[in-house]
């Protein structure tokens, strides 16, 4: 690669901070916040300087407008118009779109639009740009016209960029390969620990060798022959030796951890990619839709560095565009409209991607006319959505806005997505296992929310035990950790609280026991008079969550929710801990919604007074289903409870199992849907031998519709649970029960 290359390579790069940053500055210019003009000065200042070092005449000739544009502004200490303002949107959109059709160094022709645009801006009689500027756009890196006024004296020289990057597209399968490549090193390294335990044990026995031989010299009191000399100082040797080898490999093993730590860490960043590389050019493609209609616009984008699964991007990148384009299509006003209610001319579109109570949330919003009911309800009740004497509340209307085809534009146009309506929305929602919701924005305007869960985000995570189980509570939530004197809890509107220092002052904040909560028993030993718990906030709102340990803090990926687990309200994810053994992700939002609804039974109870595990005889359970995760979770909650538990990866795995009479079983919970024999074969298989005819079974399932629960049950199962429902508080019952 030659020199220009690396040259051309790094300015893609820099070309793009100074775009982001002064558009971010345009972006913040709302009366509250005011833009650093000397900053936006320099930017341009920066990257005219670059586009001429790389020898791009176009984009340095628009560059030079740019600068001249924001030297008058710091000067005269004004803001922009709203003309000058979309010239400059105008003018940084065809320098990306210039720069990303570069090829061998060589870009498209200039739209000579920008150069006009800002030309205008800076003189509105000029109709076309100065002969010095259409030179410059069409010749080779000229010396531009001289500014008319001296530059600020900040501005830094114009110096070529002597970094480069090179961007490298990875498939997402092999990227995938290598975080399993790295969990499975990981794991094999583990075994290292064994090698440790050895060598000690190795030196302290040799140690002790020497000592023994040393007692017994002095015990004889005598000189010890040549071979007990030799001995004694050979065990001594072998003991240092063991001591020196112990401690070169603990550095060594603390070296290989840190290794693996950051391949590790980077191969989970491969894995993630940043909101902008799908969502990046959404503005720019608004603000040319706006321009093709005639529409005066303001784009903002927040949230564009937030690491996200790619294939979560992939499915959003369309839906997303398609609520913005919408967004424009029916936020319109005329301009004096938005003047008599106190808006400026623009219509202001926000694209707001951020991580919210375990959740990735995306929301497209407008200061527009907001959602029209009228014109709902007329094209649901068209379409047969609605019936003619119906009088929904504007939830259910602006629900019926998601279904296939709904579209309340009047003429088809390449803003309105020809009558396609928002459905495209609901659907990728759906897929993504998400929610999506239609709001009116106060005071003004709409706003569309996608909430949808995290299937690939690295995380910090506050490990906590609870009725024998870890759960994992995103550590961004707790506020603070705290020790609860049980003795100092109280009672206050049929709600436990503490009271909690909070800036300085004594606040009274409601109390949750997670292990309560969540329907877990509570430890077999006597209560202490201490617990330790978390200070949790969310939502504006605070609460108490006692727990029975503090475990660890560590950032951990967080997968999807499993099928099965508690309140799905109280749980956003599954995290992976040391030994392949997963945890429940808590949602902090949710715990806190949950204290201002709870009394007295969600509460830590007094000393002496918690309920402790049944120490009934241990019955054995036998848990078969496919999902690694589902298994452990389950075998989790009924080990927590005082069972013994055996677990089969699908129905042929525990009939073998039964018949080979490893052990004896109670009572078997398995899933339907598995491999080589599904649950229904395996019920049918157990039910045909006399062995096993009276074996309590029950099917957990996600398959709940009637005609599965009827053929589970007319095949023989006790009980039939499904985990879109599950209760680990009903299954411990029906075990009860069946026992």
């Amino acid at each position: 690669m030659d020199i220009r290359q690396l040259l051309l390579a790094a300015f893609e790069v820099e070309h793009r901070e100074h775009i982001d940053a002064i558009r971010a500055a345009l972006g913040g210019e709302d009366g509250e916040h005011v833009p650093d003009w000397n900053d936006v000065f320099r930017r341009a200042h920066s990257l005219k300087g670059a586009s001429r070092a790389v020898d791009l005449p176009a984009v340095e000739a628009v560059a030079h407008r740019l600068e001249t544009l924001f030297e008058r502004v710091v000067a005269q200490e004004v803001g922009l118009s709203q003309t000058a303002t979309a010239a400059v949107h105008l003018a940084l959109d065809r320098i990306e779109a210039y720069v990303a059709g570069l090829t061998d160094g060589i870009g498209p022709d200039m739209p000579a639009d920008a150069l006009a645009a800002l030309d205008r801006a800076l003189d509105p009689s000029a109709a076309t740009p100065p002969e010095s500027d259409r030179e410059l756009a069409q010749a080779p890196a000229a010396e531009p016209a001289a500014p008319t006024a001296p530059a600020p004296k900040s501005a830094p020289p114009e110096t070529p960029t002597d970094v480069a990057q090179t961007l490298l597209r990875v498939p997402a399968d092999a990227v995938e390969a290598l975080t399993r490549a790295t969990h499975e090193l990981t794991s094999a390294l583990g075994g290292e620990a064994v090698l440790a335990d050895g060598i000690a044990r190795l030196g302290r026995r040799a140690a002790d060798l020497a000592r023994l031989a040393e007692r017994r010299r002095g015990a004889r009191g005598s000189e010890p022959d040549l071979d007990a000399r030799a001995l004694e100082t050979g065990l001594l040797a072998l003991a240092r030796d063991a001591a020196d080898l112990a401690r070169v490999r603990s550095a060594l093993a603390s070296s290989i951890e840190g290794a693996m730590t950051r391949v590790a860490g980077e191969a989970e960043r491969l894995a993630l990619v940043p909101a902008e590389t799908a969502f990046g050019g959404f503005a720019r493609a608004l603000r040319d839709h706006a321009r093709e209609a005639d529409r005066a616009i303001t784009v903002t984008a927040r949230g564009l560095d937030l690491p996200v699964d790619r294939g979560m991007l992939q499915v959003l990148k369309d839906p997303v565009l398609h609520a913005l384009r919408n967004a424009l299509s029916h936020g319109a006003e005329p301009p004096e409209t938005r003047r008599r209610l106190g808006k400026t001319d623009a219509l202001a579109i926000g694209l707001d991607v951020e991580v919210q109570g375990g959740r990735l949330v995306v929301r497209v919003h407008d200061d527009g006319r907001g959602p029209d009911l009228a014109a709902i309800a007329e094209t649901a009740r068209r379409r047969g959505l609605l019936a003619a004497d119906a009088d929904p509340g504007p939830e259910a209307l602006l629900a019926l806005v998601f279904e296939p085809g709904f579209s309340t534009a009047s003429a088809v146009d390449t803003l309105s997505g020809r009558g396609i309506g928002l459905s495209v929305v609901a659907d990728a929602a759906r897929r993504l296992g998400g929610t999506v919701r239609l709001l009116p924005r106060s005071p003004y305007g709409t706003e569309l929310v996608m909430a949808l869960p995290l299937s690939a985000a690295r995380r910090a995570m506050l490990l906590v035990r609870a009725g024998g189980m870890t759960y994992a509570l995103p550590s961004a939530s707790a506020e603070r950790l705290l020790r609860l004197e049980r003795g100092d809890l109280a009672q206050v509107m049929g709600r436990t609280v503490a009271r909690v220092e909070i800036g300085g002052d004594p606040v009274s904040v409601p109390v949750l026991d997670l292990a309560g909560l969540l329907g877990l028993p509570a430890r077999a030993e006597e209560a202490d008079a201490t617990c330790p718990a978390i200070l949790l906030r969310g939502n504006g709102r605070r609460c108490v969550l006692a727990v029975d340990a503090l475990s660890d803090v560590t950032t951990l990926r967080v997968l999807p929710a499993p099928p099965i687990g508690t309140d799905p309200r109280l749980i956003t994810g599954t995290v992976i801990l040391p030994g392949d053994r997963p945890a429940l992700v808590l949602d902090a939002e949710g715990l806190v919604a949950r204290a201002g609804e709870a009394g007295s039974a969600a509460a830590p109870q007094p000393t002496g007074s918690r309920g402790t595990i049944a120490q009934a005889p241990r019955s054995t359970i036998l848990v078969v289903d496919d999902s690694i995760t589902t298994r452990t979770l389950e075998k989790g909650i009924l080990e927590a409870a005082g069972y013994r538990v055996v677990v089969c990866v699908d129905g042929q795995d525990a009939l073998d199992r039964l018949r080979a009479g490893i052990e004896p079983v109670d009572l078997v919970v398995a899933d339907v849907e598995m491999p080589r024999l599904d649950g229904f074969g395996l019920l049918k298989a157990l039910r045909a031998e006399e062995a096993f005819a009276q074996l309590p079974i029950i099917l957990m399932t996600s398959r709940g519709d009637a005609e599965d629960v009827a053929r589970g049950l007319d095949l023989g199962a006790d009980a039939y649970l499904t985990k879109q429902t599950f209760d680990q508080r009903k299954l411990l019952d029906t075990i009860g029960q069946l026992l």
